[in-house]
């Protein structure tokens, strides 16, 4: 059964559909915004004796890759974001297949300077732990790579608020409360750090809605999101919602959202809360000595 409300990219929406007066003055502040930031931002590369600081390490966006266009155009609509808050930041963007630029050849672009590896992924598995890491190893740059983003509690309030634009409510009665359920939808590994991240995941979002949330795997992990389905009717829990728990839109994604009995909620994409992980992880890794940055990429 399809979803009746499958995702969108709303990657290039126009600000809350402003009409054209209030979008101006909307549009206004938005400049003055980034005007303020970017005098900021370029104060604190210098030290109260007026001499300047060293510029700050690259961030390098990690991401997976995908042949779905919009994959690319929501991640690069994240390095963006990104962007937006530290604007002197120097910011880069590598995948590890499928898209350009490939991480070695955006390390490679570096040279020997300094960068902190950001993976948009979402929990521990084979790219974290091994691919990444290999990259970072073989750049002639000084690099450090930061944990997966996930979990954190911005993932979750990314997701809650995909949910809330795909239809669920707010607030619920008692007895739509009894009703309700989430399939968090995964994209799936072999890895039992990655399975255990996801868990953690659901436990977070239902703790945040207050229904059960079952996670499921599109691939490499049972259940599928129409089991998890098919396991929480037989609960009787018939308005069932399916969280998309991934970075981008993408084939497994559009899988997943096609089984949902009810709504679907998009992608976790390009949300303003997304970028502020990005930066967290960033600031976490160069706060950590060494072996802590590397102990966090193996333990929860």
């Amino acid at each position: 059964m399809t979803a009746s409300n499958p995702y969108r990219d709303e990657s290039h929406a126009s600000p809350g559909g402003l009409p054209p007066g209030d979008a101006h003055l909307d549009s206004a502040a938005q400049l003055m915004n980034r005007i303020g930031s970017q005098l900021g931002t370029r104060l604190g590369l210098v030290s109260l004796d007026g001499t300047r600081r060293p510029a700050p390490p690259a961030l390098v966006l990690v991401a997976h890759g995908s042949r779905d266009p919009r994959a690319l155009s929501t991640v690069r609509t994240l390095v963006e974001r990104v962007r937006e808050l530290r604007p002197l930041l120097p910011v880069r963007l590598g995948h590890i297949e499928l898209n350009e630029p490939l991480l070695p050849d955006t390390l490679a672009s570096l040279g020997d300077g300094r960068a902190v590896l950001v993976p948009l992924l979402l929990g521990r598995g084979h790219h974290v732990k091994r691919d990444i890491p290999e990259a970072a190893a073989a750049a002639r740059a000084e690099t450090r790579v930061a944990a997966p983003l996930g979990p954190h509690p911005l993932l979750v309030e990314t997701l809650y608020a995909r949910l809330v634009e795909a239809g669920w409510r707010t607030t619920l009665s008692d007895a739509r409360r009894r009703a309700s359920a989430v399939v968090l939808a995964a994209a799936g590994s072999r890895d039992p750090d990655s399975a255990a991240d996801t868990r953690r995941t659901a436990r977070l979002l239902a703790e945040r809605l207050g229904v059960p949330v079952v996670p499921a795997y599109a691939s490499a992990a049972t259940p599928t999101v129409a089991g998890a389905v098919r396991a929480l009717t037989a609960r009787g829990r018939h308005r069932i919602a399916v969280a998309s728990y991934f970075a981008a839109p993408g084939r497994f994604a559009a899988e997943c959202a096609a089984a949902a009995p009810w709504i679907a909620a998009a992608p976790l994409g390009a949300h303003p809360a997304m970028a502020r992980l990005v930066l967290h992880r960033y600031a976490q890794t160069l706060a950590a000595p060494e072996a802590a940055a590397e102990h966090a990429l193996t333990s929860a």
